[in-house]
């Protein structure tokens, strides 16, 4: 995998909390890159200073639960669940944000990308523009104020044939919070439904359109897709480079689409749906991004490759959360049951030091000496993790 540049500067308005007083824990099953380790861990000034096998005196006493570290988050779309939760419903956004916070902090995420869709989208009578701004705005308002537990990207999910695509990603890509872009193309019949029954099953299912409908929708979404996308895709292309944000690809389906990724100077391979794709990704020095429900449920719900699969040919890097935050602590523990051979500390990586380092924050993302004092308590119940603190940077925030 690829190690990328580093983050660009942070501005003032990075939401950085306090960092927590000095402390220790003791009495844990530390994960760290390569073993869990029975001990302690000592944190000062917000960074990990030390790891010992032995029990220390005026420590947090974890009881002998894991302590794992701060889960990286590069693709999810739930901020928007909490902004739009209902037709015609749109919340307070600040509040948004800080619901949307509160559970990923609570599912052991300390970094998160959030996913806003630029572009407008076909199935929406809404003003995309102007609900883009004002979640892009909530998600600066609650970094600057301190409201929020995790630290918070943003991620910019470009419709490449949408008709504004372009115009949004030129409106918005310089926020300060904007560290990583995907090249999405939804148009029927390729991609994430290559096959257009599984297209028409999705979205009729969904939106209840007559057969004529249907048809009519998927003529103009083809239309849509040869006029824009390629203009789309080479003008964001560039100014993302220019404004050093990493690129990602979005369910790229063949030789040709890994290619054409590799060639715009992508990083990020995220959800390949063809075993042929994530052969190429490979080859290409992508990093692998698979959807930790597609692991946790056994196979992906578009009827595409399932991720457990590629974990089992090593094509697998870096697990995002995508619609469910709770999946990825749930992932990476269920991981060594699912794929064979797998120890909890590689599985622990994919969703923590790979994302990290994939868009180029090596500051944090493990158990290590000089890392962030992001981590977790995290219990096994029944199989099942249950997050019973966060701390990020030192300080406990759940």
């Amino acid at each position: 995998m690829n190690v990328m540049n580093d983050i660009r500067p942070k501005s003032a308005a990075a939401n950085t909390p306090k960092r927590g007083a000095d402390m220790a824990v003791t009495n844990a099953r530390i994960i760290t890159a390569d073993d869990v380790i029975h001990g302690s861990l000592a944190i000062a000034d917000g960074e990990i200073t030390g790891i010992d096998t032995t029990g220390v005196s005026h420590a947090e006493d974890f009881e002998g639960d894991y302590l794992v570290p701060g889960l990286v988050e590069l693709h999810t779309d739930h901020l928007e669940n909490h902004y739009h939760p209902r037709p015609k419903v749109y919340w307070d956004p600040v509040a948004s944000v800080q619901a949307h916070d509160a559970q990923i902090t609570a599912s052991g995420i300390t970094t998160v990308f959030d996913a806003v869709r630029i572009g407008s989208d076909a199935d929406s009578q809404q003003n995309l523009g102007e609900h883009v701004e004002i979640l892009m705005d909530a998600i600066n308002h609650a970094r600057r104020e301190d409201r929020v537990r995790a630290e918070h990207f943003i991620h910019l999910r470009c419709e490449l044939a949408s008709s504004d695509a372009r115009e949004h990603f030129e409106a918005y890509h310089t926020y300060e919070p904007v560290r990583l872009a995907s090249l999405m193309d939804h148009t029927p019949g390729q991609r994430q439904f290559v096959t257009m029954d599984l297209y028409r099953a999705y979205y009729q299912g969904r939106t209840g359109r007559t057969d004529e409908q249907m048809e009519r929708f998927i003529a103009a979404r083809k239309a849509d897709q040869e006029q824009f996308a390629e203009l789309n895709r080479s003008t964001i292309v560039e100014m993302a480079h220019a404004a050093g944000i990493t690129l990602a690809s979005h369910d790229d389906a063949t030789v040709e689409h890994v290619d054409e990724a590799r060639e715009n100077g992508v990083r990020i391979a995220e959800f390949p749906t063809t075993r042929a794709a994530a052969e190429a990704a490979r080859k290409a020095g992508l990093a692998i991004l698979m959807g930790a429900p597609n692991l946790v449920r056994g196979r992906s719900h578009s009827g595409n490759i399932s991720a457990g699969e590629l974990a089992r040919d090593g094509l697998l890097d870096v697990m995002s959360s995508d619609y469910v935050p709770f999946s990825l602590m749930q992932a990476a523990f269920a991981m060594p049951d699912a794929v064979k051979g797998t120890g909890l500390p590689e599985a622990v990586a994919t969703v923590s030091r790979n994302p990290a380092r994939a868009a180029g924050l090596h500051d944090r993302g493990e158990i290590a000496i000089g890392k962030r004092g992001d981590f977790s308590r995290v219990a096994l119940i029944g199989g099942l993790p249950v997050v019973r603190a966060v701390w990020r940077e030192g300080r406990r925030v759940m």
